[in-house]
């Protein structure tokens, strides 16, 4: 084919593939997955699409997972979440053990056998660091297509039907789960004060140093029938009254500052609002909420944080990423709080090439490197594993001189569809030209391999996370749809229950399981 010819076979792969992932049968589509099966056709029909592609794909793609990843890769792994990471890595390494067993006894290419646990996995960055390292990278895509629809399927029916069959009580796990937060997290209530200590007349809230010496905040101040919302500048006069907010414990030592309990109401002239602010200033990238200190000085809190379309609590040691969306509680100060994060949306669309291409090529280099291994062998991290180590890190710094590493949100999700429907052309092509024999001559097996993949993980960590670890139900739901990197399995959960648990777990696990499955299907690969 002339070059005029291979890009029209590329277009009218990407067309179809993108129309048949739209159609939903029950909820359910293959979205961008659909390009790979339309692929694998023409590729049966003899039809190619350039190599070039595949590796400009498998680059693009690899990158945008890495930066979306990075910053909940590394924040995720804590003393109180590493027994939800530890059950991240216990379905991934049995689902990885029951494909190794798949192989031993049915004698299949272990690239088959990877090609279906990631498939079984619905982990296209696995498939993509299959592909890589597989000597018979057509049987691994092979694969992939094989499990991939139960993959699917198999996570929506499993968390569904799941909670029957152990009986549980979505109400009562829901109530469990409402006071594990309150125990980990000491309820925030509110005290009003009345100022007598003659030794902090005339001061300022800053040179109290009230928050870090109590722990405390004070939102209200009323001085001579007036009341404001205080700032770091506010003064604090004799009889003044104060309404400090915090636990009980962070309340009492602000009585021993402050002056006595009073019953005595502080009216408010002001109404909070919530109100969203998209970050786009560069200024205020990487700094922490305790370090930007909102709320002494706008009296606002920021309540909610949505990164790369996942929501998720805030708290004084959260960082601040570029396109990051802030749910901010606050009474007033709005223009103020414009000025600082930014809030313009015309910057997401205007994104900045060059550091995605200084991450690209260090990348590229970084997978060349051999790395000394055991028994005088050298191992090479690949395009996938040195592309996907440098977004990472890069995103987790977050900001480097003049240079913004996290790309905002919408950029970032245009770069990882661009890139995988590409990939995903060019690597169907190549293995729909073996599709009929691979599949004539291993028959059923193959169906029922992906099956055992699909299920049998979730199944292991669902015991080991109910019966050792005694983990809230929901949470486990929001644990298994994240380690399967199934986004359809957590539409599921959510449906079932009106407590966040699944999706903090999901987001908590998600990232991990995704590196995870590209880390083992290589070291699978090399076996």
């Amino acid at each position: 084919m002339n070059d005029y010819s291979a890009f029209l076979v590329l277009i009218v792969i990407v067309s179809a593939g993108l129309l048949l992932g739209r159609i939903k049968i029950k909820g359910i589509s293959l979205d961008l997955s659909a390009v790979l099966f339309v692929a694998l056709l023409f590729g049966h029909w003899g039809l190619q699409v350039s190599a070039i592609f595949q590796t400009m794909g498998l680059c693009l793609f690899i990158y945008a997972v890495g930066v979306q990843a990075g910053p909940g890769f590394f924040d995720s792994f804590g003393k109180q979440t590493l027994k939800h990471i530890l059950l991240a890595v216990l379905l991934v390494v049995v689902a990885a053990l029951t494909a190794w067993v798949c192989f031993l006894i049915y004698d299949i290419d272990m690239s088959m056998a990877v090609g279906l646990l990631t498939g079984a996995l619905t982990s296209t960055p696995g498939l993509a660091a299959a592909i890589e390292a597989s000597q018979n990278p057509a049987l691994a895509s092979i694969g992939y297509g094989i499990a991939y629809p139960f993959g699917v399927i198999g996570v929506i029916l499993f968390v569904y039907l799941v909670p029957i069959f152990f009986r549980v009580n979505v109400k009562k796990e829901e109530q469990d789960y409402q006071q594990e937060v309150i125990e980990q997290h000491p309820q925030i209530m509110h005290r009003h004060f009345m100022v007598n200590n003659k030794n902090i007349f005339g001061k300022t809230i800053a040179e109290l140093n009230i928050r870090t010496l109590t722990g405390a905040t004070i939102s209200r101040v009323h001085h001579e029938g007036v009341t404001t919302f205080p700032t770091t500048k506010t003064v604090l006069q004799k009889s003044d009254l104060v309404r400090g907010v915090g636990t009980a414990h962070d309340l009492e030592n602000l009585k021993f500052l402050i002056g006595p309990v009073t019953t005595q109401d502080i009216p408010i002239s002001k109404k909070s609002e919530a109100r969203w602010f998209l970050v786009t200033n560069k200024k205020v990238v990487n700094r922490t909420l305790e370090q930007l200190n909102l709320f002494e000085t706008f009296s606002a809190t920021v309540a909610r944080i949505r990164r790369a379309g996942i929501d998720f609590g805030a708290n004084l040691h959260s960082q601040i990423r570029f396109g990051d969306k802030l749910l901010i509680v606050c009474t007033g100060h709005y223009e103020e709080l414009t000025d600082l994060f930014g809030n313009e949306d015309k910057k997401l669309l205007e994104t900045d090439i060059l550091p995605i291409a200084i991450g690209l090529l260090m990348g590229l280099l970084l997978g060349d490197i051999a790395i000394p291994f055991f028994g005088g062998m050298t191992f090479k991290l690949g395009i996938t594993g040195g592309v996907l180590f440098s977004a990472l890190v890069l995103s987790r710094l977050g900001k480097l001189g003049p240079f913004v590493w996290n790309s905002a949100g919408p950029a970032n999700q245009f770069m990882k569809q661009f890139g995988l429907i590409l990939f995903l052309a060019a690597v169907g092509t190549k293995a729909g030209a073996d599709l009929m024999a691979t599949v004539t001559t291993h028959g059923y097996r193959l169906f029922v391999m992906g099956l055992c993949i699909t299920l049998i993980p979730m199944l292991v960590t669902t015991l080991v996370a109910r019966l050792i670890f005694k983990i809230n139900f929901l949470t486990i739901l929001g644990l298994l749809t994240g380690g399967m990197t199934s986004s359809p399995g957590l539409s599921t959960v959510d449906a079932i229950t009106e407590s966040n648990a699944p999706s903090v777990a999901y987001a908590l696990v998600y990232p991990v399981a995704m590196v995870l499955m590209v880390v083992f299907a290589q070291l699978l690969c090399h076996w």
